[in-house]
């Protein structure tokens, strides 16, 4: 594996963290207390190319590779993670579904919006009764002549009131994952319902949403893939999706770096910097080779994707190293910054308050080590 990067990678990382630095840390600290992001940037980022990454040019997208995208998850979450959570659910979940498993059909209504910012997409998995055990949903999609009836709630949805389209997955068969069926669903059809979730300890900025349906009527061409298949949709995609959560937290990981290396390196104490400090190095060396493992483990899954190659518990791993290294890198990041690190005049509380959601969501550590588990022993433990 070539760690180099091309031209054009180091290019769009570089206009990226510039077009970052100037739209979105300024505000950051307001849209987290005001527990909103400004939705104009939204069209502004579509413009640099954020939307349209890995989205082939023949439905609007920039195409690319898989290294470019982290490169771009990775400065969405140095600058913040609810940006990243915003393209990482639109592009990644649902715009990589529809283009895995969509018809043409699908693919040229949804994806020229998705890519260029003027659609948002959420996606539809986890109800209030069911996180990690995704086989045993409860929402049903039921037939009604050539439509289906929709009805059931989804909870901890990222982009949920702000979305166009959800990514709804309702079970039309028997019990477990084979009877699970997966649904593009205008949000603005009669009987369907986006509550936001305030009070959130991290990704404050972001919109996270309860949804209700309730007799949802869509037609049979709004079913992703065949009756049966939305398990392996999720499963599929949530693979991707795990890779760039771990990109994003690589970029915590590095803010909490630069932040670190800032605030020690101008802050005096006893006549001289605190870097100076023998067990302030300690703490930012920890964050630095945290940063660099995370980065590389990244870096393979998505190498691997570019050359079409199995990645799934590669991208385990990188999640499971990367969240968990966001957090102690946020927490060494506070202890740095001493009682100045815990109040909003600088970044690295909210690292630590976004942080905290990476190691639960898109599937807990614990349910990466299981995985990561099944795949050296050859024994599942989840039943």
């Amino acid at each position: 594996m070539d760690l180099s990067l091309t031209e054009e990678q180091e290019s769009f990382r570089r206009l990226a963290r510039e077009f970052l630095d100037r739209e979105a840390v300024p505000h950051r600290a307001r849209w987290d207390r005001d527990e909103q992001v400004d939705t104009a940037i939204i069209p502004r980022m579509a413009e640099l190319g954020f939307f349209g990454l890995t989205i082939p040019e023949e439905y609007g997208g920039l195409g690319g590779d898989y290294v470019t995208y982290v490169l771009a998850m990775e400065e969405l979450g140095r600058a913040d993670s609810a940006l990243r959570g915003i393209v990482s659910v639109s592009n990644g979940l649902v715009g990589k579904s529809v283009l895995g498993f969509g018809t043409e059909e699908q693919k040229r209504a949804w994806l020229p919006g998705i890519a260029d910012g003027t659609v948002l997409g959420c996606f539809g998995l986890t109800e209030p009764d069911t996180g990690s055990d995704a086989g045993s949903l409860s929402s049903r999609a039921r037939r009604d002549g050539s439509d289906y009836l929709i009805t059931g709630r989804k909870l901890f949805i990222t982009n949920g009131t702000w979305a166009d389209v959800a990514l709804v997955f309702a079970r039309t068969g028997g019990p477990g994952p084979r009877g699970i069926s997966a649904f593009l669903v205008p949000t603005d059809a009669p009987g369907f319902e986006a509550r936001e979730v305030k009070g959130k300890l991290g990704l404050r900025g972001q919109a996270t949403a309860e949804l209700f349906l309730d007799d949802v009527r869509v037609p049979e061409s709004a079913r992703l893939g065949e009756e049966g298949q939305g398990f392996k949709i999720a499963m599929t995609t949530l693979d991707k999706g795990r890779v760039s959560v771990a990109a994003g937290c690589v970029g915590i990981v590095q803010g909490c770096l630069e932040a670190s290396v800032q605030y020690a390196t101008s802050r005096t104490q006893f006549g001289k910097p605190i870097a100076g400090f023998q067990l302030v190095q300690d703490m930012i060396a920890d964050i630095s080779l945290d940063a660099d493992a995370a980065r590389l483990l990244v870096w393979r899954c998505a190498d691997l994707v570019d050359r079409g190659q199995p990645f799934g518990i590669a991208a385990s791993k990188a999640k499971l190293f990367a969240s968990e290294a966001a957090v102690r890198a946020a927490n060494l990041a506070v202890q740095v910054h001493g009682g100045a690190g815990y109040v909003d005049d600088y970044p690295v509380a909210k690292y630590l308050r976004d942080a905290r959601v990476m190691t639960l969501y898109e599937g807990t550590s614990q349910v990466q080590k299981l995985l990561i588990g099944r795949a050296e022993t050859g024994i599942s433990a989840f039943v």
